[in-house]
């Protein structure tokens, strides 16, 4: 039963989902943050500028995050052991998620707390022009990183709209990284616009002002990363091209009566497990319902690398059906 021809359209949107894996997104952010982040600080130090402090925060939070991801990818790569039989790789999902509560509470909190106090307590910004510079040398690093990410989320995101992607997507090394430099990109653009109306018009609460709206600007970005990554946490299926795929290749197996059930779980990126309830037909041999299970999980494997794990489960329909609705029943009884 092995699939033959070419690489089908599934086949391609597996290769770009293997190739969103690159460290090459997170090193090219750590590093660029990293600079950035020293220099920002150098700045504020002189200057006084909240809105500048604020950036530098936003930067050393970033380049944290970046090094969080690392550890989170590096213990995803764990082999399974006694005490996890499934793997690690939902760590990257655990860190991931950390990044988000680390973007709210540090780089969204103390930016809105400077940000009111400067607005409380303004004083202007001395030497304005040392800000300019850092901040004309910090787009043009952040542009760089955000191009980047941008290619390799490019990679994955096929014919689906931008947000669609986002939402599909199961690495968040790749959105999250891409999220933090889109962020990174407007609170430059803030803080840029926030000192140089303070210097045009004499008010130095508008250095306050860009602070505080970094600091919603990351509030935002945050809860956008909160949410995905819950839902990878909680656990997600496999994309419905996937999906869709393998019930294909189930019903064109002439010795299967019924597909009772198909259910995937993203345990990682590229990790995911495949549990299936199948009727074989009635007049089979236990000797070909093995062969036939071999064969299945050859040419699913085989065409999806993905799929690391598979368990079949060999029971009637009716068997199943009766099961169906004694959960649902269970269900209603709960509600």
């Amino acid at each position: 039963m092995p699939i033959k021809g070419g690489k089908t359209g599934i086949s391609r949107f597996m290769e770009r989902q293997m190739a969103a894996g690159s460290k090459k997104v997170i090193y090219a952010a750590l590093i660029g943050n990293g600079l950035i982040a020293i220099t920002k600080f150098v700045a504020a130090s002189i200057t006084g500028s909240s809105a500048m402090l604020s950036e530098g925060i936003h930067s050393l939070v970033d380049t944290g995050n970046q090094g969080l991801l690392l550890y989170g990818l590096r213990r995803a790569s764990k082999r399974a052991d006694d005490q996890h039989p499934f793997g690690y790789g939902a760590e990257l999902y655990f860190w991931a998620f950390v990044v988000a509560i680390l973007i709210f509470a540090v780089g969204s909190g103390i930016s809105l707390y400077e940000g009111i106090h400067k607005v409380l307590d303004p004083h202007p910004v001395t030497n304005p022009s040392i800000n300019y510079i850092v901040l004309s040398l910090a787009i043009v690093f952040e542009s760089v990183a955000w191009w980047i990410a941008f290619k390799e989320f490019a990679k994955t995101k096929g014919s689906r709209g931008w947000l669609e992607a986002v939402r599909a997507s199961k690495d968040p090394s790749i959105f999250t990284v891409l999220f933090e430099d889109s962020a990174a990109m407007l609170g430059l653009i803030v803080a840029f616009a926030g000192i140089a109306g303070a210097q045009y018009w004499g008010i130095a609460e508008l250095d306050g002002v860009a602070s505080i709206a970094i600091g919603v600007i990351l509030a935002l970005t945050a809860a956008l990363l909160a949410y995905e990554t819950k839902g990878l946490l909680i656990g997600e299926a496999a994309a419905p091209e996937v999906v869709e795929a393998v019930h294909g290749i189930l019903t064109d197996t002439t010795e299967i009566n019924r597909v009772n059930e198909v259910r995937t779980l993203h345990r990682g990126p590229n990790d995911v497990l495949l549990t299936m309830s199948l009727d074989f037909a009635d007049d089979l041999t236990a000797r070909r319902v093995k062969d036939l299970v071999h064969d299945l999980e050859k040419d699913i494997k085989g065409k999806f690398p993905l799929v690391k794990r598979i368990f079949i489960e060999v029971q009637h329909a009716a068997d199943h059906a009766e099961e169906v609705a004694k959960a649902d029943e269970a269900r209603r009884k709960e509600i």
